[in-house]
């Protein structure tokens, strides 16, 4: 799977390894959070994100590159 974005031109892209990291994060939490909590987590886990991005256009392109290829 590829995810391809558009960055506001100031963002930092993160590296390989910097990808892998955050997706083991990512996974120990969905784990962590449990079947019944994953789908809370990931919402919560999205809106704090997108508040930390503060660029409401570029989180709608995010879902929609998200959303392809399922």
């Amino acid at each position: 799977m590829t995810l391809q974005s558009t960055p506001s031109p100031d963002a930092r892209a993160l590296t390989i390894a910097g990808l892998e990291t955050v997706y083991d994060t990512l996974a120990g939490a969905i784990d962590q959070a449990g079947a019944a909590k994953a789908e809370l987590f990931l919402v919560k886990l999205a809106l704090l994100n997108a508040n930390a991005l503060g660029d409401e256009d570029l989180f709608r392109h995010h879902v929609q590159t998200a959303l392809k290829d399922l």
